[in-house]
């Protein structure tokens, strides 16, 4: 479109800024952090999941279509949490979907159809939201039939909440072809999963070394790790059914948060060692008592099972950390004379490393898991002893000392907020930075600033790679709200149109036709208008704030403060556009696309 030149008359500045000023819709869905559902002392009533294979072996390494398709689907209805960190292969599968939606209008449909689902099916604005779709897709069959695997009654309950989702989700995987791209990747998530085997493996094995238990001692159990690079790979869901455990995670150049899928292995050996002793955990009682100011989830308040258990781990985990100090070993074929002075530089790093170690057990007191430097002690003795932790458990419990415990916990200078990593119920709040930040820049107003941030992403990227051009478009997309604000349209019009012509997300094209209509109804150019919300429904994402904008566009003139172009025509303005008000006009995206709203 060649957008016309005019004079920046007052009416048509105000009416600018209003354009440009409409708050966007509502925030991001975001979260760096893990999520699960919760793990408590007694063991849950639902059944495995479908992936799982009761005769498979103990520890399993997959991938799963169902899961697959169902991260797909998030993905194409605005969840784009860790994009800019995730696999390449996420983009691509993004890419042709957006391919087939921009072929079909009942594609498009489906995927409004199922994505006004999922926005009427958020209830938390966290990863928890997500959560519930990743629960919900273990317990699905094989495409095509994706049927749920058990009665409603035996699945989570975060899977219940939304398993009428699956009939959407089944005629959307159709109408893109999810099947077809999804074989044209198996070979992505083979070379995924042989780049994690190994390091998982040495992961299981130095674990079950150290805690002297061999593989034969889970018989009859499952561990799962379950890759899905739809995903961000900034989040770990680690979830229990039963006796078996599953984690899913999303690689990134065969890397996988390797701690977090750790500590859930170490929930799965240890939870029924403890679990089978609830009796004489309930010795501890006294102890709660103690940590009810303490910054812990209630589960670890109010039940000693929960609160043992996880103190366990984490001594566990202090015994066995990388303390980023290298163990100094005593050089061969020394005289033995300096035998003694090499030793004492041995022992000096050996402090070292238990100083580091020791500063994580008080860290974990402080959060007010109080047992933890008791196990951390006892772990001492039980590395010199030949004996399994599943023979030493019972006299770790039964011998402690639980007065001086309660003693040791009424001394505990409990911090005031909590910063535990336990992976199995983690929220933390998202950090602005780049493009992120100059958008809410622009939305609180400090366009200088919003204008600043974005400007060295249209130059200072790698030219040609994928995300350079991505930052490119959404910069000039911010740029050209910023323009707006500072009433200068031929500028956002060469902006908006710049990216809508190199950007590849939906929702950033859409928005930016919306635009362009909208600045053409408001220099009373309605043909061109009612084009270019017409090419915002061909392009529009899956939200729906994007469809009624450009549906409303089509069907009547976006003015501002009321005025319209045929009281222009009649003299009662002077204004190419003057002022006006449109109370039904819908909120103006934020510069992030694709993003789930709260």
């Amino acid at each position: 479109m060649l957008f016309r030149s005019f004079p920046l008359s007052a009416a048509l500045a105000g009416a600018l800024i209003l354009l440009a000023a409409v708050p966007p819709p509502a925030a991001a869905q975001s979260s760096s952090s893990s999520s699960s559902s919760a793990a408590g002392p007694e063991m849950p009533r639902e059944k495995a999941p479908s992936l799982i294979d009761p005769a498979g072996p103990t520890v399993s390494l997959i991938s799963s279509e169902p899961l697959f398709f169902m991260a797909s689907m998030l993905n194409a209805c605005g969840y784009d949490e860790g994009l800019a960190d995730s696999a390449p292969v996420r983009a691509k599968v993004r890419e042709e979907m957006n391919q087939a939606l921009a072929k079909s209008e009942d594609a498009r449909n489906k995927r409004d159809a199922v994505c006004l689902y999922v926005a009427q099916h958020r209830m938390t604005g966290t990863e928890l939201d997500i959560s519930q779709y990743i629960s919900l897709a273990l317990y699905l069959s094989q495409p095509p039939d994706l049927e749920i695997s058990v009665e409603l009654s035996e699945m989570p309950p975060d899977a219940t909440q939304v398993f009428d989702v699956v009939p959407l989700l089944k005629a959307f995987a159709e109408a893109v072809d999810l099947h077809g791209i999804w074989l044209t990747l198996r070979r992505s998530y083979d070379d995924d999963i042989a780049q994690v085997h190994d390091p998982l493996s040495n992961m299981v094995v130095s674990t079950d070394l150290y805690l002297k238990m061999p593989a034969a001692t889970y018989s009859g159990r499952h561990f799962t790790v379950v890759i899905e690079p739809m995903l961000s790979p900034k989040t770990v869901n680690a979830r229990i059914y039963g006796s078996d455990y599953v984690v899913v995670v999303s690689p990134v150049n065969g890397r996988i948060p390797m701690s977090d899928v750790r500590h859930t292995y170490l929930h799965y050996v240890i939870e029924p060692l403890l679990l089978s002793r609830t009796n004489a955990l309930g010795r501890e009682e006294p102890i709660l008592k103690e940590i009810r100011d303490a910054p812990l989830d209630f589960r670890f308040r109010s039940d000693t099972v929960s609160l043992t258990i996880e103190c366990l781990i984490k001594a566990i985990e202090a015994r066995t950390m990388d303390t980023g100090i290298p163990a100094y070993k005593i050089p061969t074929n020394i005289d033995r004379s300096q035998l003694p002075r090499y030793e004492e530089m041995q022992h000096e790093v050996e402090l070292k490393q238990e100083a580091v170690r020791r500063a994580l057990v008080q860290h974990d007191m402080q959060q007010g898991f109080v047992l933890t430097e008791y196990f951390y002690d006892t772990l001492v003795q039980f590395e010199k002893d030949p004996a399994s932790l599943t023979d030493d458990i019972g006299e770790m419990v039964y011998s402690m000392d639980v007065d001086q415990q309660v003693h040791r916990a009424r001394q505990t200078v409990f911090d005031a907020q909590s910063d535990s990593a336990e992976v199995l119920s983690r929220t933390q709040p998202r950090k602005l930075e780049g493009l992120d930040l100059a958008e809410s820049k622009l939305e609180n107003g400090d366009i200088a600033h919003a204008a600043s941030i974005a400007r060295p992403f249209l130059t200072e990227q790698p030219v040609g790679s994928p995300q350079a051009k991505a930052d490119a478009a959404r910069a000039n997309f911010i740029l050209a709200r910023v323009a707006l604000l500072s009433g200068q349209p031929d500028e956002a019009v060469s902006r908006f149109q710049t990216t809508a012509t190199t950007s590849r997300e939906p929702r950033l094209i859409a928005w930016s036709y919306i635009y362009l209509g909208r600045l053409s109804d408001l220099e009373c150019d309605r043909d061109q208008a009612v084009s270019e919300y017409k090419l915002a429904l061909a392009n529009r994402d899956g939200q729906i704030d994007t469809r009624l904008a450009a549906e409303r566009g089509v069907k009547k003139p976006y003015t501002v403060n009321g005025h319209t172009c045929e009281e222009d025509d009649s003299g009662d303005s002077g204004g190419a556009a003057g002022p006006g008000s449109n109370a039904a006009a819908p909120s103006a995206p934020a510069a992030k696309p694709a993003t789930p709203q709260r």
